[in-house]
């Protein structure tokens, strides 16, 4: 479990598929943000729960199944490519995002970016399963980043950032057209769950 407060963003080392091409072999140059990880911990990568298969040197390696890379956009990835990194949440920690899994449900395609003065507003276009699961000041998370919603349309939604978050993480090198992935709030995914379709 985590909170979507990102602890750092990291560089794509590598990208590998398997020989039968089932699985993709992901190498994060981690640094310091790889100090007392260890084989098997779970990180967040850019809103995945991905687990360390190996570590050497401050790079950290993931296996991803064709699940993972299907329905995130972790399978767009390239060498040099910047994702953001969040360890799992300790017994005891703080709590200043909101609960995140790591499950993501889907990706959104960034529609349109205003810039403003003290924020940039940025507009994400979802399937309308995903949007339904949205509530205006409710939370969600983008690429692993805990944030609250502004609007929610049938097939969109919008978020608001400050500066930091903009500098703090991957998002404020994101573009029009660039696919991010999504992470409803798990109360909002139950109360739509439980809703007549």
């Amino acid at each position: 479990m985590f909170t979507g407060i990102i602890e750092g963003t990291a560089r794509v080392k590598s990208v590998s598929k398997s020989r039968k091409g089932a699985d993709t072999f992901l190498r994060i140059e981690l640094g310091k943000l790889s100090r007392g990880l260890k084989k098997g911990d779970s990180v967040s990568v850019s809103g995945a729960c991905l687990t360390v298969t190996k570590l050497e040197k401050g790079d950290a390696d993931f296996e991803m199944v064709a699940e993972t890379t299907r329905r995130t956009s972790l399978g767009d990835l390239r060498p040099g490519d910047r994702v953001n990194i969040e360890r799992s949440l300790r017994v005891g920690g703080r709590l200043e995002g909101h609960f995140v899994l790591g499950h993501v449900d889907g990706t959104g395609i960034i529609d349109e970016i205003i810039r403003l003065a003290s924020e940039t507003k940025i507009w994400i276009k979802l399937d309308k399963g995903l949007a339904r699961a949205g509530v205006p000041k409710g939370s969600i998370a983008v690429d692993g980043v805990s944030l609250t919603l502004v609007d929610v349309d049938a097939d969109r939604i919008s978020i608001s950032l400050i500066p930091h978050t903009l500098k703090a993480t991957t998002l404020g090198q994101r573009s029009r057209g660039d696919r991010v992935n999504i992470e409803a709030d798990i109360l909002g995914k139950y109360v739509a769950h439980s809703l007549p379709r």
